[in-house]
């Protein structure tokens, strides 16, 4: 005899999400619960819970919500109940958690603090499966001129040159530059090309009356920054 499967409607209504954050508040919700909540339906086999579950065991290595910002849609849609539009939700819910960890900080940003500029962008880059640098160009009052993503890399290695990055900052009229980039492994630890880079910059930035001020390696949760370690 075929099993019965039990649907959200069937469940007692204290389990059931959204008459539990509507009596409890959300915060009394599980991850599970929470994307079921956004999910809104499962399929004729499985309950949005039971659909939640398995989008949070979607990666091998990040495990529960944190798995979500180390998916594509195309790895959400291979999941049954996960069509475009769920899959375009939770991708969209990843990046607005992202936006929100980097808005709490954005008022109070210092450029002055390389924990300040790390705090920033940890959310933005710490989740990234490869290597993206981004140059900040500032004027005469040390204030951004422009963000520009000069370099999206392999897994583990970005491809950026001096006249590249040099160049753009002479069209800004910047007097200072910035360079930040991630690791995907975690480990803020710089390179061997990490550090024939920065020496690279640090050198052409001198010629031109442009200097770096810092390069600064963001981590899980980490950070390194050259200027810091003395590393420049």
């Amino acid at each position: 005899m075929e099993e019965k499967h039990q649907t959200l409607k069937e469940l007692p209504v204290s389990e059931r999400p959204y008459e539990k954050c509507e009596k409890n508040g959300t915060a009394m919700l599980s991850d599970a619960e929470l994307l079921a909540v956004i999910l809104r339906s499962g399929t004729k086999d499985q309950t949005a819970i039971d659909l939640a579950t398995k989008v949070l065991s979607i990666d091998p290595f990040y495990e529960g919500i944190l798995g979500i910002c180390h998916t594509s849609r195309e790895e959400l849609q291979k999941i049954p109940g996960i069509g475009k539009v769920k899959a375009m939700q939770i991708l969209c819910i990843a990046e607005l958690s992202k936006r929100l960890a980097s808005a709490k900080v954005e008022d109070k940003i210092s450029f002055h603090s390389p924990a300040s500029i790390a705090d920033y962008y940890m959310e933005r880059m710490r989740h990234l499966s490869r290597e993206e640098m981004i140059l900040i160009f500032f004027n005469g009052k040390n204030k951004v001129i422009k963000e520009l993503t000069v370099s999206v890399g392999t897994v583990n290695q970005t491809v950026a040159s001096p006249r590249e990055l040099f160049l753009e900052a002479l069209r800004c009229e910047a007097v200072s530059v910035l360079m930040i980039h991630n690791h995907p492994s975690g480990d803020p630890t710089p390179s061997r090309q990490d550090i024939l880079t920065t020496k690279r910059m640090k050198e052409a930035g001198e010629f031109l009356g442009i200097p770096l001020c810092d390069h600064i390696i963001i981590g899980d949760q980490t950070y390194l920054s050259f200027r810091e370690e003395h590393m420049m």
